[in-house]
């Protein structure tokens, strides 16, 4: 299986500079029509390799769950966040994704003083990531471990919020079939019960304007 190539780069050029405690952050679902947006931060022991770790988009979604495992693990710290709908709805979906990386950092029980930040933004105008020194990484998740291990966590844990939560709550629905995304399935779902307390409706814009 393909792996992060050079892993450590960002982490050791941070070392090198004088930091301590690096920590990466990721979000994810930040696109789906449903469900809060999850955020992560990681701090991982220095160096370490772990056996498959990559950007959890080009993961399965088995090979997720056991890295999620092995992360929690092996990390000195880590901590997982969410900014819920109503918030997305009311500060907009890049500023609720500020907002739920800048929980998950806040979280961690080792206060990092270097932040890697998967993407191009740490700031949504009302909402910030951190005030700690910090770099944006485009493309991070594939980067750096940190970072990796970040996206992983997040990822598992709002597919099984959704899945498991949201599902139980909102059967009609089917999100453990499409997480919350705008699949067939779902606009269909969508089509014959309406939007429920849990869906985006400033992601339904489109979806309102065919009725």
């Amino acid at each position: 299986m393909h792996e992060l190539e050079h892993p450590w780069t960002l982490e050791e050029a941070a070392f090198d500079a004088g930091f301590e405690t690096v920590c990466g952050t990721d979000e994810a679902g930040a696109g789906p029509l449903a469900g809060p947006v999850y955020a992560a931060a990681v701090v991982l022991p220095r160096g370490l390799i772990i056996d498959g770790l990559n950007d959890s988009k080009k993961l399965s979604p088995k090979k997720r769950d056991e890295l999620y495992g092995v992360i929690c693990a092996d990390a000195i710290s880590f901590a997982v966040a969410s900014a819920s709908v109503a918030e997305i709805e009311k500060l907009n979906i890049l500023n609720a994704r500020m907002l739920a990386m800048s929980r998950a950092i806040e979280g961690l029980n080792i206060p990092p003083d270097y932040v890697l930040i998967d993407g191009n933004r740490d700031c949504g105008g009302q909402c910030h990531v951190t005030d700690l020194h910090h770099e944006t990484v485009i493309g991070g998740d594939g980067k750096s471990a940190s970072i990796a291990a970040a996206s992983i966590l997040a990822k598992v844990s709002r597919d099984r919020y959704v899945c498991e939560v949201l599902g139980r709550e909102y059967p009609e629905y089917q999100f453990a079939k499409h997480k919350g995304y705008g699949t067939k399935l779902h606009y269909e779902m969508l089509d014959k019960y309406g939007p429920c307390p849990e869906h985006r409706m400033s992601f339904l814009k489109k979806w309102e304007e065919r009725k």
